[in-house]
């Protein structure tokens, strides 16, 4: 049978979610482990890796669409699009320097297709080019969507 203290947090899960992480963190100070709703501890601990792949697969895409349109629209390459590309490849080099195993996603063909398809379509939208004006699989090496000093020609 839970704890009356364990069924107010899991309550307060559901109805107050901050008080919720305010509570749990001071349960953890205190090592009151067998007061923590770990059910729901263990969910956002998961929620909280997954949220730092949603980042990098973000800021890989905006990346990613970016250089697309810098490639294939070159007379409306603007300084707002190298803005844009520069501090969304900060971010990538700040997340991997804060979680390192986030690299594995970058070595992973897949997932980098899944990113740079959604990315060829937000190119694809925002420009008004037809699809087939766009490569089908990434045109840009991983060492070139990180450089900060690298844009593609149009002729390339």
């Amino acid at each position: 049978m839970k704890s009356t203290e364990l069924q107010m947090l899991q309550t307060l899960y559901e109805q107050d979610f901050y008080a919720w992480v305010e509570q749990t963190a001071e349960l953890l100070r205190l090592h009151q482990w067998d007061t923590l709703d770990l059910e729901h501890l263990i969910e956002e601990v998961v929620d909280l890796g997954k949220s730092q792949q949603r980042a990098l697969q973000s800021a890989l895409r905006l990346v990613l669409s970016h250089l697309l349109k810098w490639k294939y629209q070159p007379e409306r390459r603007s300084r707002s699009w190298q803005v844009t590309i520069t501090r969304e490849r900060l971010n990538l080099d700040e997340l991997l320097q804060e979680s390192p195993s986030l690299q594995r996603f970058l070595n992973d063909a897949e997932w980098i297709n899944i990113t740079y398809q959604r990315a060829r379509r937000e190119a694809i939208v925002e420009t008004g080019l037809l699809k087939d004006n766009f490569a089908i699989i990434c045109p840009f090496s991983f060492d070139e969507i990180l450089d900060l000093d690298f844009y593609p020609n149009a002729e390339e």
